[in-house]
């Protein structure tokens, strides 16, 4: 009983158990400038911190790749033939909140998409894209800087914006009101 009760004691003494994280493995298409792409589960926390990607096969192969070599990496719903968009710009202006861009790659292949309206984010080694396509098999894209040639903004969207004509209305509107109390 007294080693029972040792152990007890060396519980308490170290702490709550710790327990094994949830995966956090996503699916994902690699795409390279110059050879075919590859798919694999990635966590997405690791994108952009080293020099490499670490890419595990749906196989169970693990397959480390240089940063540098990779054009864009796709979080996709499903691993299917169609990785790659079916669109690759707005129809129109987009809804979602934050810088509406349009990117060049080195290979001259373009791409608009939604990225974050902080500044900060975009210091990192590459940009986290929301694509135009919200109902497709790619939910967002990771593209390391290396891959860029070029990025413009496009828009600011989910700004509330008032131009004079809409301004004007509105004070005309509250103008003609009848105050409250006689106020």
């Amino acid at each position: 009983m007294g080693a029972f009760q040792h152990f007890d004691n060396e519980k308490a003494h170290f702490g709550v158990k710790k327990t094994i994280p949830a995966s956090t493995h996503k699916k994902v298409v690699a795409l390279f400038l110059d050879r075919p792409p590859i798919k694999g589960y990635l966590d997405p926390s690791t994108l952009g911190r080293a020099e490499t990607i670490d890419l595990l096969t749906p196989e169970g192969e693990r397959r480390s790749m240089s940063l540098a070599d990779v054009k864009s990496v796709h979080f996709v719903r499903e691993f299917t033939d169609a990785y790659d968009l079916e669109r690759r710009t707005f129809l129109s202006r987009p809804k979602l909140d934050g810088l509406w861009v349009r990117l060049r790659f080195r290979d001259n292949d373009v791409i608009e998409g939604i990225v974050s309206n902080n500044l900060v984010d975009l210091l990192d080694a590459g940009i986290q894209l929301t694509p135009p396509d919200l109902h497709g098999n790619c939910l967002r894209i990771f593209i390391p800087r290396s891959a860029l040639v070029e990025m413009k903004v496009l828009g600011v969207v989910g700004v509330a914006r008032q131009t004079k004509k809409e301004s004007a209305a509105a004070r005309a509107a509250t103008a003609s009101q009848p105050k409250l109390f006689n106020e």
